[in-house]
């Protein structure tokens, strides 16, 4: 089982656990619709696992939008369809 350090994971988040679990999961949907891992080799074949070493090793970052909010856009577009109903 892989395992990396909370403490060391923070920093590559903002040091939010919501950022780092939010880049996590966005990482491994990613990786489950296809995507190639960023990194050679992990102890897992979970794709939550690789994710989050992808993040410990430094490959992947967290990055805001230009208009301050971190997400994606199926979020915009599930919430503006709830505002609809």
């Amino acid at each position: 089982m892989a395992h990396q350090p909370i403490e060391e994971l923070l920093p590559k988040s903002g040091f939010s656990v919501y950022r780092l679990v939010r880049m996590a999961a966005i990482r491994a949907l990613e990786l489950a619709d296809g995507k190639p891992p960023l990194i050679k080799k992990t102890s897992s074949d979970k794709l939550t696992s690789i994710a989050l070493e992808e993040i410990y090793q430094g490959k992947l970052e967290f990055a805001e939008e230009a208009d301050g909010k971190s997400g994606t856009p199926a979020d915009d577009k599930s919430s503006s369809e709830k505002s609809e109903a």
